[in-house]
């Protein structure tokens, strides 16, 4: 990396999940993490992460404590950037800075427009298995990068996610599809759960039996050379029970409602950012 220290703004689960991934994956920059969160009660359990070199409360007096060349990691909720903006833009130095922001949303224009021509912004988005190491993020470059920009935000979320490189106007379209994508999952282990309690199944079996029939999935989907379709058609055999419930999702048109809400999600995202 070329940065010796990432300061970090936002002291949340998703925030935590980077430091510790990095910890594990050995991607952390050299001179560790400096920490900005608002919340005192969370300072003693951030300190203790490793490569913490300090955590705060001020954001002037994080950033005090960061070099020219050290980066700086946006991970406050999107709603909280404006006091955020407020606070690190005169303290952000006149200098060329890369900031990377995890913020949903919020598209590079604004960030930069917010703090400064001096800033290059480069866009991430992890979804929340990065709490496990096992995320799935979007890097993109945004106003004011250079190709180069994101070498450091993509080492340090490689830690705890697999990391795809994209455009900034798919930024809506992959947050909707994969950072939402945990949500659709644990939907249908909700309602398989539902399902294995009205068939006489109690609580514990029902959750041990939905857990693992979808870690299992998963995992088989991303080990197989074989797309998700083929895989379908692999157990759904003519006349069988999977083809039996399979016809009443299709016929409910399960498959085209799920596109319609992730295509919502999108949608959703890209009126977010306006506002």
């Amino acid at each position: 990396m070329n940065s010796t220290c990432v300061l970090i703004i936002g002291g949340g689960t998703m925030a935590q999940a980077i430091i510790r991934g990095a910890e594990l994956g050995g991607t952390s920059p050299p001179g560790g993490f400096i920490l900005c969160e608002k919340d005192e009660a969370k300072l003693p359990a951030l300190r203790a992460l490793g490569h913490v070199r300090s955590a705060h409360t001020s954001i002037t007096d994080a950033a005090a404590q960061i070099g020219p060349d050290d980066q700086i990691l946006l991970a406050v909720k999107p709603q909280s950037f404006p006091d955020v903006a407020a606070e690190l833009a005169p303290a952000i130095g006149s200098g060329r800075r890369i900031v990377t922001s995890i913020l949903a949303g919020i598209t590079s224009s604004v960030i930069r427009k917010s703090l400064g021509e001096q800033v290059a912004v480069v866009r991430a988005m992890p979804n929340t298995p990065a709490q496990i190491s096992q995320g799935m993020t979007a890097i993109a470059l945004g106003a004011g990068a250079r190709p180069g920009d994101d070498s450091l935000a993509k080492k340090l979320l490689s830690g705890c996610s697999s990391v795809v490189e994209i455009d900034e106007s798919l930024m809506d379209a992959f947050t909707a599809l994969a950072g939402s994508g945990p949500a659709y999952v644990f939907y249908l282990a909700e309602a398989m759960e539902k399902a294995a309690r009205k068939m006489g199944f109690d609580d514990a079996a029902s959750e041990m039996i939905v857990q693992q029939t979808v870690a299992g999935a998963g995992a088989l989907l991303k080990q197989s050379d074989a797309n998700a379709q083929s895989l379908r058609t692999a157990v759904t055999s003519k006349g069988g029970t999977t083809a039996a419930a399979t016809n009443v999702l299709d016929n409910e048109d399960v498959i085209g409602a799920f596109v319609r809400a992730i295509l919502a999600g999108r949608d959703r995202g890209a009126e977010l950012g306006k506002q």
